[in-house]
């Protein structure tokens, strides 16, 4: 693969420069040049490439309302989410890193999965969500709201701002480590936007903690 090509030619770069020295050190003591195959150094380097897909499709309608504090927080209204992602990888040797489609595919499922529903904030500190029969009860600074269950997704975030659904959309995504591995994904960025000129980032890069 490309990292094992590399490493070759870092390696036969490296004991080329070796023999380059040692000829150097003979032929000051002796006059003569050792004669020797010659071999073109060079280092072969591994080509990265960005894709950025950016869909028209890639959105999502959804309800909810950002908390601020304890005390103060949005009304409920909604807004139409773009999604977009940045993926690195090597280019093969055909010219291109993987199909667009497979992860504009999945981009599009994980809109999808999100679309007119009301949006809760599961790990927020400043919200107490229980379940009372066919609807949650929401509690904050002492108001009482009820959404239905149907109608409404409890996500791992810990509010309702973009930051946070970028962060779960790119932890969706690397759930399937299968598809991150088989293209050799190197690192990834999902952007989510609420508005014109308004996006939301998280990244994940490979052996980052």
């Amino acid at each position: 693969n490309a990292a094992y090509g590399y490493r070759q030619s870092m390696i036969r770069t490296f004991h080329e420069w070796r023999i380059h020295f040692r000829d150097t050190r003979i032929a000051k003591q002796t006059g003569i040049v050792p004669k020797r195959p010659r071999y073109a150094m060079e280092v072969v380097l591994e080509q990265l490439t960005t894709i950025e897909l950016a869909k028209e499709y890639l959105k999502f309608s959804a309800a909810h309302f950002t908390i601020f504090s304890a005390t103060e927080r949005e009304r409920l209204h909604g807004h139409n989410f773009k999604v977009a992602a940045r993926l690195t990888a090597p280019v093969g040797d055909n010219g291109m890193c993987f199909s667009y489609r497979i992860f504009k595919d999945k981009l599009e499922q994980l809109c999808e999965a999100l679309d007119e529903y009301m949006l809760l904030s599961k790990d927020s500190p400043y919200l107490q969500i229980s379940e009372q029969g066919l609807q949650y009860r929401v509690q904050f600074n002492g108001e009482e709201m009820f959404f239905l269950k149907a109608d409404t997704l409890l996500l791992p975030v810990r509010n309702a701002t973009v930051e946070e659904y970028a962060r779960y959309l790119l932890g969706q995504l690397l759930e399937d480590r299968d598809l991150i591995r088989r293209h050799d994904i190197r690192e990834v960025s999902i952007k989510v936007s609420s508005g014109p000129g308004q996006w939301g980032s998280c990244r994940w890069k490979r052996g980052e903690a």
